[in-house]
């Protein structure tokens, strides 16, 4: 056994093919390139995006330009003009709203609007109220109750609040913990060390000068 008797078993390797050696090579005069064209040639490769000069899909599609806001919330408005005839006393609530058929889509939080005159005495519930549905429904007497979302619940206003201060007071402290971090590195600005070494120290004046100044002026006087 010698290295040039040494084969792979048949079948474990096929043998590459001897491609462009003419029309007698048994593989044809073009290789299994076709005839002619840009597909022919070496290195006439083409994108798979390339539709033969046409406008591609990738440029004819219409994009969507501008800022999508993804936490915006759809509501369901609601203007005071249509429930202004609700008798005093009336419970106003998403549901009411919804078999009386004056919200349209009822999978969305319902929003109050201040287009019209505000019911006198009544008691709405809704998941939002503008600035001006609101001025519109104290002016009457009406109660506003704010509901959550998906859940319904009422809305306890003066916690939200309450926890909105405390973040707040929070975020106060950390930005002064920052500062004061700041300051104790690097005393500030680069700029504003070169200032402060920059600007002469105010020292005192002697005390001997005053009882002198003093002395001179008691003995103006006199001479």
């Amino acid at each position: 056994m010698k290295l040039h008797d040494l084969h792979p078993a048949p079948g474990s390797r096929t043998p590459s093919r001897r491609v462009g050696r003419g029309h007698g090579s048994g593989r044809g005069k073009t290789a299994g390139r076709g005839t002619k064209g840009q597909k022919s040639r070496a290195g006439g490769n083409i994108p798979a995006w390339f539709e033969g000069g046409q406008t591609p899909l990738h440029i004819r599609t219409p994009k969507l330009h501008g800022f999508r806001n993804r936490g915006r919330v759809a509501y369901a408005p609601l203007n005071l003009a249509k429930i202004a005839d609700a008798e005093k006393g009336t419970l106003i609530t998403p549901d009411v709203l919804e078999h009386d058929g004056l919200i349209r889509d009822t999978k969305l939080p319902v929003k109050v609007l201040g287009v019209g005159d505000a019911p006198k005495g009544v008691t709405i519930h809704a998941h939002a109220f503008s600035q001006s549905a609101l001025d519109k429904l104290t002016a009457a007497g009406s109660t506003v109750q704010r509901l959550s979302w998906p859940d319904n619940t009422p809305v306890d206003e003066e916690a939200e609040a309450k926890v909105a201060a405390d973040t707040e007071a929070k975020a106060a402290v950390r930005l002064a913990k920052r500062k004061r971090k700041s300051k104790g590195k690097g005393g500030g600005t680069p700029a504003a060390a070169a200032a402060a070494s920059a600007e002469p120290a105010d020292e005192p004046a002697p005390a001997e000068s005053s009882t002198d100044d003093e002395g001179a002026s008691e003995s103006e006087p006199q001479a």
